[in-house]
């Protein structure tokens, strides 16, 4: 039997560091069946390329910006639209300056956003387990000779680190609409942290199980982690901190680059 699409739907934004317990946040929340932690969406990327469109020859032959308008007033009501859940925390890095300032324009309601954080080190140690261990990693298929090349590459300006630095920097400008989850907080007390998202969004608490958890459900749907790489969002059954003697092999000039940015 499919579940009706829900008619009053919140809508909530969640970003923030790679390798700092997306996955595990989303597997978390997801067990409350009226509310939905969205893979990577591409509401952001929809509405970019729906804004790219006013500079081809055709919209510019004929510039009719107030229906483009209403098309992009839209795009995430109507992505949403059959999802059967009463609040949706959808998944992108929103606080992009170039991503807030179309939020601003066409998301034309306040809007919440927990922000992930974790010191730069342990998202990069965190990496290097992950590629080391499965060679279909997506950082092994750069052109690079070894670890400092691969790590540099993920913090370049396009980098996956570095994109997400960019928004997580421009969200302090707006700290009254985040909410700020560490890492090392989620895995060392989820429940106390879980309790204080719910009161961030002022939605009702679910009671969550915080052991042998199941891995990443929406709607019927898993990763396609063939895309990215094997285990990029396995959970462990068990949440808890563990030590990871990757940090030890950062190369030093990554050390020395970026060991200062922490949270």
């Amino acid at each position: 039997m499919t579940s009706e699409p829900n008619q009053n739907k919140q809508l909530f934004f969640l970003m923030g560091m790679p390798r700092s317990g997306n996955t595990l946040f989303a597997s978390l929340m997801n067990q409350n069946p009226k509310l939905v932690v969205t893979a990577n969406s591409i509401t952001l990327e929809i509405m970019k390329d729906l804004f790219l469109l006013k500079q081809t020859d055709v919209f510019q032959n004929y510039p009719d910006h107030k229906s483009l308008d209403n098309v992009l007033d839209s795009v995430y009501d109507t992505f949403y639209k059959d999802w059967p859940q009463q609040y949706i925390i959808d998944r992108g890095p929103v606080m992009t300056p170039a991503n807030l300032e179309l939020m601003q324009k066409h998301f034309k309601r306040p809007f919440k956003c927990i922000v992930l954080l974790r010191d730069v080190m342990d998202v990069l140690a965190s990496y290097m387990k992950w590629y080391t261990e499965n060679p279909d990693a997506f950082p092994n298929r750069f052109k690079c000779k070894n670890d400092d090349e691969k790590l540099g590459m993920l913090m370049n300006t396009e980098g996956a680190v570095a994109k997400e630095l960019t928004a997580i920097q421009n969200s302090f400008n707006y700290k009254d609409q985040c909410y700020y989850l560490k890492y090392d907080d989620l895995v060392s007390n989820p429940e106390r942290c879980i309790k204080e998202v719910y009161k961030f969004l002022d939605i009702p608490y679910y009671p969550h199980q915080f052991q042998n958890l199941q891995q990443i459900n929406i709607n019927g749907l898993g990763y396609n982690d063939g895309v990215v790489g094997k285990n990029m969002h396995t959970v462990r059954n068990e949440i808890k901190k563990e030590y990871n003697p990757y940090i030890e092999k950062i190369p030093q000039r990554i050390k020395d680059k970026y060991e200062h940015i922490k949270f």
